[in-house]
């Protein structure tokens, strides 16, 4: 296992060529950090991120994941979240490959396997070690970038296979949930994507559980197992991380904050040093400076 997670280092190095690199594969990202950082802050997409190298620590919601070389994170629903590289230098970088999750391929994959176990875990997100038979099936699925001409013929063979072995693996619960339209996790991320489009509106718990199909006391025990997070507290990170976003496109706070939703200026800037740790402004100035760089990876 060793000899192929050190091929996987030496062939993300020749081709991971920025801090964080969207590769020529469909999907499939890498990062490579050269320190430790500062905690980034942004919205993790259903995704897996496979460390090769280093450590990274992640915290959503009062939730705080450390991944380290030879494990893997997955997030099966778009998760606000914040992350920083623990374990990184020069001579020995934090290396991590990244796949965005296709749920359709992942549902089709699943109604092709009726063998593999139902089950219904609480969590949409972990940290798991990542299997000998991943690892070669990532191995091949990066191997791709060596010989670009080859990538629309074999790439979505490939990272099926890879697919196929998070099913099997420790992370296989939690996927095919999210492969299954009438799951818990499916319909809490139901409830999700309302809020991501109405985040400035007012939040009505009895209709999001509605659009979960479940009563009010069991969408907000699924939907905080899931999230680690309190609806009107998932609501809260959207707008402060949409706001964060107006402001360094507009500059102005008071703006920002009541085009996200809210109502008081003051009410909005407490919340956003709470999360972000400095005033609106100030922020601003940090991220027009190049100072942060979000992602999951």
């Amino acid at each position: 296992m060793q000899e192929i997670l050190d091929r996987l280092i030496r062939r993300a190095r020749r081709h991971a060529d920025a801090v964080r690199t969207q590769t020529a594969l469909p999907r499939v990202g890498l990062a490579l950090r050269t320190e430790p950082g500062a905690p980034s802050t942004g919205l993790y997409e259903p995704m897996v991120c496979v460390v090769l190298q280093g450590a990274k620590e992640a915290l959503i919601g009062d939730t705080v994941l450390r991944y380290d070389a030879a494990t893997s994170f997955v997030a099966s629903l778009d998760l606000p979240a914040s992350g920083r590289i623990v374990e990184a230098s020069p001579h020995r970088p934090y290396i991590g490959a990244g796949l965005t999750l296709d749920r359709e391929a992942l549902g089709a994959m699943l109604a092709e396997a009726p063998s593999l176990p139902r089950c219904d875990p609480v969590a949409g997100f972990g940290v798991a070690p990542i299997t000998p038979e991943l690892l070669e099936a990532l191995d091949l699925l990066l191997a791709l970038l060596d010989t670009p001409a080859d990538i629309p013929f074999l790439a979505a063979s490939r990272e099926r296979e890879v697919l196929y072995r998070l099913l099997q693996g420790p992370h296989g619960a939690m996927l095919r949930q999210i492969g299954r339209e009438d799951s818990r996790l499916s319909r809490v991320r139901r409830s999700i994507e309302w809020i991501a489009r109405h985040f400035d509106q007012p939040l009505r718990v009895e209709a999001l559980a509605g659009i979960a199909g479940m009563s009010v006391a069991s969408f907000h025990r699924h939907f905080k197992a899931a999230t680690a997070m309190s609806p009107l507290q998932y609501q809260k990170r959207l707008r402060l991380q949409a706001a964060r976003r107006l402001l360094v496109s507009r500059g102005e706070a008071g703006r920002a904050a009541y085009a996200v939703g809210y109502e008081s200026a003051s009410q909005f800037s407490r919340e956003y040093r709470r999360l972000f740790g400095v005033p609106p402004a100030r922020d601003a100035a940090r991220l027009l400076g190049g100072g942060e760089q979000p992602g999951a990876i």
